[in-house]
């Protein structure tokens, strides 16, 4: 009974104390408007190998002031889990 608390415990700080990872980036004056465009970067192996990343310049779509945020999402988090690590998504939203 000991040790199955102890694992609880255990298991209950290791999913409290995890983050999600988030980057972000100012083109220019930053976004000027609420427009949002959203897509998902994809890679294999927890993350060593991109098979397809987004493009931040083309999401803008031609704009010159832009804000760039690349972050894991709960939703990314758990695909990654789902699949042992093999395919780790993230996830790039530009505001303009």
């Amino acid at each position: 009974m000991k040790k199955i608390k102890q694992f609880s415990l255990l298991l209950a700080l290791t999913l409290l104390l995890s983050s999600c990872y988030a980057q972000t980036m100012v083109v220019g004056q930053g976004a000027q408007g609420n427009t949002t465009v959203s897509q998902w970067n994809h890679y294999l192996i927890g993350g060593l190998a991109p098979v397809d990343v987004s493009k931040p310049e083309e999401m803008a779509k031609g704009n010159t002031d832009y804000t760039v945020e690349t972050k894991h999402s709960f939703v990314n988090g758990l695909v990654n889990v789902i699949t042992f690590g093999l395919y780790t998504p993230t996830t790039t939203i530009v505001k303009y």
